[in-house]
């Protein structure tokens, strides 16, 4: 007796039906397979019409991972590169930057913060792209610890947070209190307009499947303005009453970005 993928596909839906009664099945497999999930979906419909009716079959594409050579990395060939060898240079990689930027820390707390580091950097690299475009894999792109990467953007925002309030303690007119709207000007209101962006149910509507996380793009757009924000308007040296104003807008969108990108999966920290 011969078997196919096909063959071996609805044995396997016919199964599950019988076994775990699912409203949808999901089957997450990359955009070369398409053509194959059409023709299995259209063939169950033929095959059983009753259950194809109570059940919803999906077929979510992404696209290819590709070597230097621009072709499909493949598992099969064995030359894939393993999931805890990248998380392992990854946190190697961004041990060396914390001991070099924080010596003073102790071992402990550096480890932790390159922890963070290291796979925020792996967990971001991997949902920049979308879903479904090709993407060359690269340890230098995927462990890129400077730049637009959330890991790196998250840890300056809560770090300089955290300072700012250590420093101001002493002055209780620097406190975060009730900020008034005369001081949202500029660069501040470019960074203060995109705080309401994110929402907390970023991926609860519409009930369907989209190509990429639904809450990545305020995210990046409130990265963006952050750094353009920290450029033009510096804290620490500004007079007290416009400090407080700007420690308050640092403080919410540390609150909000965390927020965000714990969505994402990604932890932050409050020092490097």
């Amino acid at each position: 007796m011969v078997f196919n993928y096909t063959t071996t596909d609805l044995a396997t839906v016919d199964y599950r039906l019988k076994t775990w009664s699912p409203d949808e099945i999901i089957y997450v497999v990359d955009d070369r397979q398409g053509s194959h999930f059409k023709k299995l979906f259209l063939i169950f419909a033929r095959w059983q019409p009753d259950a194809a009716r109570k059940v919803r079959l999906v077929h979510v594409g992404f696209g290819k991972i590709l070597g230097d050579n621009g072709r499909p990395v493949k598992t099969r060939s064995g030359d894939t590169v393993k999931l805890g060898d990248l998380l392992d240079e990854a946190e190697d990689r961004a041990y060396k930057i914390v001991s070099e930027k924080s010596p003073e820390l102790p071992e402990v707390q550096r480890k932790e913060i390159a922890r963070v580091i290291g796979l925020g950097a792996v967990k971001y690299a991997d949902l920049l792209p979308n879903r479904q475009s090709d993407y060359i894999f690269s340890w230098d792109k995927m462990l890129a610890l400077q730049g637009n990467t959330a890991s790196v953007s998250a840890i300056r925002l809560r770090a300089h947070a955290a300072a700012s309030s250590e420093r101001r303690k002493p002055n209780p007119q620097c406190a975060i209190r009730n900020p008034q709207l005369p001081w949202l000007r500029r660069k501040k209101i470019a960074l203060a307009k995109h705080l309401p962006e994110f929402r907390a149910d970023a991926g609860g509507g519409g009930g369907g499947i989209p190509p990429e996380f639904p809450v990545q793009l305020p995210v990046l757009n409130l990265l963006s303005n952050l750094m353009r924000f920290f450029e033009n308007c510096p804290v620490l040296k500004a007079d007290d009453a416009t400090r407080a104003s700007r420690l308050a807008l640092c403080d919410l969108t540390a609150r909000v970005l965390k927020q965000g990108l714990e969505t994402l999966g990604i932890d932050t920290v409050e020092q490097m």
